[in-house]
């Protein structure tokens, strides 16, 4: 499996029952904290492997930093990532430094994977249900934290948030009939949506109601607090996109809004869906919700209501 349907890792078959899953992901700092950066990092791109129905297994650092960068934060970053690393029953093998203008941090990640098993944007049926794991509105509340905006209670529960590993929501999906996965990162619920939709040939339909979100988000976004993404992925999806109600500007940037390390979008029968749900909210997933369904078309259009 490669690149043809936007999944979130690449999967080499090696055997019968054995196939390896990998991915990359690196990023300049969202937040202040060194070691909560380092952290936030780790998450996402481990979570391209839980995405992928994966068990991740070895990691590799990637960072670049300038000439004159202190060693201690430096050494921060590291030790979130390498702690978040531990917690995942994740081996950091090593890694790869280069100067750069501009520091970035992120992992190369190696995991293992049952070829008949892996969860992937082409398989939603019509008539499933959509579960959505974590909230969204991290890159409107990360670009608040940039603009100095918010308090210091968000930025803790944000970076918490971001901070969290989706292996406990992998673990939870590995009981049930999951028919198309992916986990909402940087082109946001739509794009990410839409990658399903396209690969499955099929629509996606969301109720915003029941979306999770960080309610402060909003306030942001009513505040001008955009990345630089809202507007890309907004031409991404050009067209495929159908509001069913009238929305105000600060929920449309919800819907199109980056994410960083963001939760699971499960596709899922819809009798499975709420026991699915329970075992979520067991697992201390308290924000994961129902948040809509699949449904015939031959376009891969992302309907909200």
């Amino acid at each position: 499996m490669g690149i043809e349907t936007s999944d979130d890792a690449g999967v080499y078959q090696i055997s019968p029952q054995l196939a390896l899953v990998q991915t990359v992901d690196f990023f300049t700092p969202i937040v202040d904290d060194p070691y909560t950066y380092g952290q936030i990092a780790a998450a996402n791109a481990l979570s391209d492997i839980y995405a992928m129905g994966g068990k991740p297994l070895t990691a590799l650092n990637i960072c670049a930093f300038p000439t004159d960068f202190p060693l201690e934060p430096l050494q921060l970053i590291l030790k979130g990532g390498q702690d978040k690393a531990l917690e995942a029953d994740v081996v950091v093998l090593g890694g790869h430094t280069v100067q750069d203008t501009e520091l970035k941090y992120g992992m190369a990640v190696t995991g293992k994977i049952d070829p008949q098993k892996i969860y992937t944007n082409k398989g939603a049926k019509d008539g499933d249900a959509l579960i959505l794991t974590k909230p969204l509105g991290t890159g409107l509340i990360t670009t608040a934290i940039k603009k100095r905006k918010a308090s210091d209670d968000i930025i803790e529960k944000v970076c918490s948030g971001m901070a969290l590993l989706n292996k406990s929501a992998a673990e939870c999906a590995a009981f049930y009939t999951i028919h198309a996965c992916t986990d909402i990162t940087g082109f946001g619920l739509v794009g990410h949506s839409f990658h399903i939709a396209k690969a499955s040939h099929v629509g996606l339909h969301f109720n915003h109601h029941h979306l999770p979100h960080y309610p402060q988000a909003l306030t942001f976004a009513k505040k001008g607090c955009l990345t630089g993404a809202d507007k890309t992925n907004r031409e991404y999806v050009q067209g495929l996109v159908e509001f069913q109600n009238r929305f105000s500007a600060e929920w449309e940037a919800l819907f199109f809004d980056p994410q960083t390390s963001g939760g699971l979008l499960i596709s899922l029968p819809k009798e499975e869906a709420p026991l699915l749900l329970q075992k979520l909210h067991e697992a201390n997933l308290k924000e994961a919700q129902i948040v809509g369904h699949v449904f015939a078309s031959d376009r891969p259009i992302i309907q909200f209501s």
